[in-house]
């Protein structure tokens, strides 16, 4: 017996796999002020779901492709027609909306819609680690064979373009990011939690950093953390494991807002 053959270790590893990837990613989620862009990013997996299925497809394929298409269509419709925050809310509700419908008319197929809205951590297998961190360690490093350029783009447009840095690649490159996270998360915390994995470790990090890569480093601890604080207490408390995790990101985000109040207030 290998400790891969524990369904909790295995667990464990998907969300410590997930934490890698949503870390720095997060953090540029936060920084550029995208958060809704990640949720209608992540409810278009659904539609990718049900395109794999109706397909017959990988899973991972079908969420891959429409989530890209959806952040690519919303990043160059966004502006044009409607504000741009009308524009991601009305792309994040179609998108699911159009999810749930479309998946429940699939004759023949059966689907555990929860798995899918809040997943399935416990259910990982081996093949589904695989591919989780295939897909982490792609995001991770084209996060950080662009970092210096994200972040430049990201603090100030101009200034980046005067640097010989095109913003708009630098977004593509973020869309395709989040696209490929989004895809490779689905099961471990499914589609209506996976922006929270993305926002509240990289907010929690913000109280204990000081530099822009202190703070990726210390939103994937966090979010590996939470994943293993969310473990426990689903286990102890026999509470639903995806939610479980992302309260327990949100305690780390209380603690370190004290953590940052604390240290305000022993500067003055």
């Amino acid at each position: 017996m290998t400790p891969l053959d524990s369904f909790l270790v295995r667990a464990a590893l998907a969300g410590i796999g997930v934490a890698l990837a949503a870390g720095p990613l997060g953090c540029f989620v936060v920084w550029r002020r995208m958060a809704y862009f990640g949720d209608a990013t992540a409810h278009a997996a659904l539609l990718g779901v049900t395109l794999a299925l109706a397909l017959r497809l990988p899973i991972v394929l079908g969420v891959t492709v429409t989530a890209l298409a959806m952040a690519l269509t919303v990043s160059l419709a966004s502006g044009r027609a409607y504000a741009v925050d009308t524009m991601l809310g009305v792309a994040s509700h179609a998108a699911l909306a159009t999810g749930l419908v479309a998946l429940s008319l699939l004759h023949g197929v059966r689907v555990d819609l929860s798995a899918y809205l809040f997943g399935d951590i416990l259910a990982v297998t081996r093949a589904d680690l695989a591919v989780i961190y295939c897909g982490a360690l792609l995001v991770t490093a084209l996060v950080a064979w662009r970092w210096r350029r994200l972040l430049l783009a990201t603090l100030n447009e101009d200034f980046a373009a005067a640097s010989g840095v095109e913003p708009r690649t630098e977004r593509l490159i973020l869309t395709l990011a989040l696209a490929l996270l989004v895809a490779v998360s689905l099961k471990v915390v499914g589609a209506l939690l996976i922006t929270a994995m993305l926002i509240v470790p990289a907010a929690a990090a913000r109280g204990f950093a000081r530099t822009p890569e202190a703070m990726a480093v210390i939103a994937v601890a966090i979010g590996a953390v939470s994943t293993l604080l969310g473990l426990g207490g689903s286990w102890t408390l026999d509470t639903p494991t995806g939610p479980s995790i992302v309260v327990a990101a949100v305690l780390c985000l209380v603690a370190g807002t004290l953590f940052s109040s604390l240290r305000a207030a022993e500067r003055r």
